[in-house]
């Protein structure tokens, strides 16, 4: 029996890695949108809910990262800041 097709990013969410977390947060808007208008194919639905959540981990990685060197720079800093010193 044949196969039926799949879209190209069921197998791997993140064969194409966003650029950026910017990137990466406007596709999943726009994926989100395609979703809530309910017009999609179910294979077609269950490709863009997988890329989704892809992508949300992808950006939740990057905010991770950010809030960590946040942190780093932090306590680096271990004497409060006084303007004009």
């Amino acid at each position: 029996m044949p196969k039926a097709p799949t879209a190209p990013d069921s197998a791997n969410p993140l064969q194409d890695q966003p650029a950026s977390y910017e990137a990466a947060l406007a596709e999943l808007e726009q994926l989100v949108s395609r979703l809530d208008a309910g017009q999609l194919p179910l294979d077609q639905l269950l490709a863009g809910y997988r890329r989704g959540a892809a992508l949300l981990a992808f950006c939740r990685e990057r905010l991770q990262a950010v809030e960590e060197q946040v942190q780093v720079l932090d306590g680096a800093s271990s004497k409060p800041w006084t303007p004009g010193t």
